[in-house]
């Protein structure tokens, strides 16, 4: 009897995950149970067993899971500062050292307010236009951290819709609260915001179609229409004194080239801003800038000026530049490097028409353009490909060592990249702050030439 429990042994035939048949060791009568009929059931049962088991490991593996986004980071403290830097000339101007309208005075501070008012709304609604923007794959990589972790996250696209839609809304809103139903200016303001919710639109269109760059050149074209229809201004321009004595008159009226030279302002300075872009926080940090410059401008000119139709020129320009600031403030505290959100060209087409009405109505375009020193440089440079006499790639951007996170200039003509081969090597942080300083000082000295000229130039 010892013997026979000790020679049984037990063999187990897998037949699955959960799944085994014991088959004990028999005697030759028991084994004569498993007939030849029975081996290839149990066969059979063994395969649809290991079937059923690679599924259920199959369906165990985990799905493929979509990029990671970028995490939306305010950079608060880093806009405040800004905001002190370029806010405290202005608000120097207008309450120490000019003499301002008690009227006037007061509108331009309803406007602040409304303004103050949307740089908040519009810090609170980017987050929430990411969501929806993300759920229909708007969304970018950022190329200039390409080979690292924030090259691989998803950046939510066109969020300059938000900047272009509060501004809209504030625009209207002052307007209630500001113009009569009478006022000379009302069908102009009307008219200025219709061509800039026309480039907002075109920008936005252009952001999801992905539109050519011959077709990108001609769409402030269109947008432009509902201002050169409605302005009633004058069309005339005054010589420089110098030149008087070889073109004779003081003043010239152009006539209908001043109002094709009105188009072609809007169409540059739209495209002007899109094409110098490309690192984080440039696009919008150029609309800062210009802005800011824009406001003192205007102050200085109401504070110097004892004509009345001149200061509401001005003061006109205010109304619109003020929210144009607020919120592009906003969004380049998300956008600023590292970058939560991209702007898209729904942001430099709108900053951009902004900036031309602006510059049109506030009859100052020659001024505007020195602003614009740092775009029409990067426009001379961009000639050569945007016209296709060299060949254009579709980003013209540096290249970026993901070893050393440093960005190196290529042979595009553009401003970013003859900046890098001018200077050398450095991050895209640094070379932004390098631009943008550049633009600072562009505005500077425009305002050094104004102070050295006036009296001999105009």
């Amino acid at each position: 009897m010892d013997n026979q429990i000790d020679n049984k042994t037990t063999n187990s035939y897998s037949l699955g995950v959960d799944f085994k048949v014991e088959i004990e060791s028999a005697t030759p009568s028991e084994e004569e149970r498993f007939t030849e009929r029975e081996k290839p059931a149990i066969a059979a049962r063994k395969r649809a067993l290991a079937d059923a088991s690679a599924t259920e490991h199959k369906s165990q593996d985990p799905t493929p899971t979509e990029p990671p986004t970028a995490p939306l980071n305010s950079k608060s403290g880093f806009i405040l500062k800004l905001s002190l830097l370029l806010l405290s000339p202005y608000l120097y101007l207008i309450f120490h050292h000019y003499k301002i309208d008690r009227d006037l005075k007061k509108s331009i501070l309803v406007n602040a307010g409304f303004s103050l008012a949307g740089f908040f709304v519009t810090h609170k609604m980017i987050p929430v236009a990411s969501k929806y923007v993300l759920r229909r794959n708007l969304f970018g990589y950022d190329i200039n951290k390409r080979g690292t972790y924030g090259g691989t996250l998803r950046v939510p696209e066109s969020l300059g819709i938000v900047v272009g839609i509060v501004f809209l809304v504030l625009a209207i809103l002052f307007q209630y609260s500001n113009f009569t139903s009478d006022s000379n200016w009302l069908v102009e303001y009307n008219a200025a915001l219709a061509s800039i919710c026309f480039m907002t639109l075109l920008g936005f269109v252009d952001d999801v179609l992905d539109v050519p760059w011959r077709v990108k050149l001609l769409l402030p074209s269109f947008a432009t229409l509902p201002l050169l229809m409605a302005y009633a201004g004058h069309t005339t321009i005054v010589i420089p004194k110098p030149l008087i004595p070889y073109l004779g008159p003081e003043v010239l009226d152009l006539g209908w080239i001043y109002k094709l030279y009105m188009g072609l302002l809007a169409v540059f300075c739209t495209n002007s801003i899109n094409i110098h872009a490309g690192l984080n926080g440039l696009e919008v940090g150029q609309t800062v800038v210009i802005a800011s410059a824009i406001l003192m401008l205007n102050i200085m000119q109401i504070g110097a000026s004892t004509d009345p139709e001149y200061k509401q020129a001005h003061a006109f320009s205010i109304y619109l530049v003020q929210p144009l600031l607020a919120t592009s403030l906003a969004l380049l505290s998300y956008n600023w490097n590292p970058s939560s959100v991209f702007v898209g060209d729904t942001c430099t087409y709108f900053a951009g028409m902004t900036m031309a009405v602006v510059g049109i109505l506030g009859h100052f375009s020659e001024t505007l353009l020195i602003f614009f020193a740092s775009q029409v440089l990067n426009f001379l440079l961009s000639l050569p490909q945007l016209s296709g006499l060299v060949p254009c790639p579709r980003h013209r951007l540096p290249r970026f060592d993901s070893k050393t996170g440093q960005l190196t200039g290529t042979n595009d003509g553009t401003l970013v990249n003859f900046t890098l081969r001018l200077l050398g090597r450095m991050s895209e942080k640094s070379l932004c702050i390098v631009l943008l300083l550049f633009q600072a000082s562009a505005c500077c000295l425009c305002f050094v030439l104004r102070y050295y000229l006036a009296g001999w130039y105009k």
